[in-house]
C-alpha cells in the first residue's frame, strides 16, 4: 500500500488539510510546521500521485512544445531544457514538429491537441500576429522565437537585433571590413532573418562601412549545405569577404568548410561568426566563434509560464527578453599556440 496524506498527517501531528496545503501548496503554511510535515514526508517516503492530481483538477499534466526544425541542434537542447523543467514541475512535454509549415502552426494554435494537453509552447515561423489575435482556443499558449510579437500571450525572445550587432562588430575590432552576411531570406515572415540583417547593417553603418549587396548571401533551409552553397558563391566573387556572419551557426559551418575547400585559411583570410552556440561549434576545426543565447532560460522561462498559465497563477502576459553573448574562438582569434617552456 502506498503512503497516504493521512499517513503523513499522522506522523507529523497535523491535520490532513495542513498536509495537503504542503503537499499541494494550496495555502501559506507557518515554517515549523512546513518542516515538521517535510520530514514526514522524507521518513514515510510519500510519493504524490500525479495522475489523480491532474484528474481533481481538471488537467492531464501534459502541455506540448511544438518546433518548427527536428535536425537543428538548437531547437534539440532549447527542448532538453524545457524537458527537464517540465519534469520538475510534475508535468510531461510532448514534442511537435511543424516542418514550418503555416498549415500545421495554425493547426495547433488552434488547439487540436486540446484534449490531451494543458497548454502549448509554440515557436512559430509562419504564423503571423493577425493569426495569433484571431485565436479561438483558450487552451494556454507561449510563444518562443521572434517571428510574432505584441500580442496577448508570454512571448520570449532575445534582441537579435542588438546580437547581431555585437557579432558584427567583433568583427569589425580585428580589422575585417569587406564582411558577408549569409542567411537573408526573401521570405518577409522569417522575422528572425530580418532583424539579424538589420543588425548586421547597422553595425556597419556604425563602423563607417559600406552595406554592399553583393555581400548578402541568401538561404532557404538555414542548414550547412545552405552556408556552403552561399560560400562558394562569395567566393566566386572578383572581391570576397574577409570575414561572414552567418544567421546560424549551421550556415557558419557549411561556409567553413568552403573556404577551407577553396585553399583559405580561417580565420587568417577569413574570420567566421555563428549564431546559436550548438555543440557542434565547440568541436569544430577551428572551433566556431558565435553568438549564445540562453537556451536555458528561454526552455525553462517558457515552460514555467506556461504551468503558471495552466494552473491559473500568472500574472498578465508579457515580453521576456533573455540574454545573450559572444563566445569567441578560434574562427575568429586564431588558434592559441601555447609558448615554448622555458629552458
Amino acid at each position: 500500500m502506498g503512503v497516504s496524506l493521512k499517513d503523513i498527517a499522522l506522523r507529523a501531528g497535523v491535520s490532513l488539510a495542513t498536509v495537503s496545503n504542503v503537499v499541494n501548496g494550496y495555502r501559506p503554511v507557518g515554517e515549523a510546521t512546513r518542516v515538521r510535515v517535510q520530514q514526514a514526508i522524507d521518513e514515510l517516503g510519500y510519493v504524490p500521485n500525479l495522475s489523480a492530481r491532474h484528474l481533481r483538477s481538471g488537467r492531464t499534466g501534459i502541455i506540448a512544445l511544438a518546433i518548427p526544425e527536428l535536425d537543428n541542434p538548437y531547437f534539440a537542447e532549447l527542448a532538453g531544457y524545457a524537458i527537464r523543467e517540465a519534469r520538475s514541475l510534475g508535468y510531461t512535454l510532448l514534442l511537435e514538429y511543424t516542418d514550418s509549415d503555416r498549415a500545421t502552426e495554425l493547426t495547433l494554435a488552434e488547439g487540436n491537441r486540446s484534449q490531451i494537453i494543458d497548454g502549448l509552447i509554440l515557436s512559430p515561423v509562419q504564423l503571423t500576429r493577425a493569426d495569433v489575435l484571431a485565436r479561438r482556443s483558450t487552451t494556454p499558449l507561449v510563444l518562443i522565437g521572434e517571428n510574432v510579437a505584441e500580442v496577448p500571450h508570454d512571448h520570449i525572445a532575445i534582441d537579435n537585433v542588438a546580437a547581431s550587432h555585437v557579432a558584427v562588430q567583433h568583427l569589425v575590432s580585428l580589422g575585417r571590413r569587406r564582411i558577408a552576411f549569409l542567411g537573408a531570406h526573401a521570405d518577409t515572415v522569417r522575422q528572425p532573418s530580418r532583424l539579424r540583417l538589420r543588425g548586421y547593417q547597422e553595425a556597419l553603418a556604425t563602423a563607417g562601412l559600406p552595406v554592399e549587396e553583393s555581400l548578402i548571401g541568401t538561404a532557404s533551409r538555414f542548414g550547412r549545405l545552405d552556408g556552403l552553397t552561399a560560400m562558394r558563391g562569395m567566393l566566386a566573387r572578383a572581391e570576397p569577404p574577409d570575414a561572414v556572419f552567418a544567421y546560424n551557426d549551421l550556415i557558419a559551418l557549411g561556409a567553413m568548410r568552403a573556404v577551407t575547400e577553396a585553399g583559405l585559411r580561417i580565420p587568417e583570410d577569413i574570420a567566421v561568426i555563428g549564431f546559436d552556440d550548438i555543440e557542434e561549434g565547440r568541436f569544430s576545426n577551428p572551433t566556431l566563434t558565435t553568438i549564445a543565447p540562453d537556451k536555458e532560460r528561454i526552455g525553462r522561462v517558457a515552460v514555467g509560464s506556461l504551468i503558471a498559465r495552466v494552473e491559473g497563477n500568472a500574472a498578465e502576459p508579457g515580453e521576456v527578453q533573455p540574454s545573450f553573448r559572444l563566445v569567441t574562438r578560434e574562427s575568429t582569434l586564431g588558434r592559441f599556440t601555447p609558448a615554448p617552456p622555458s629552458r
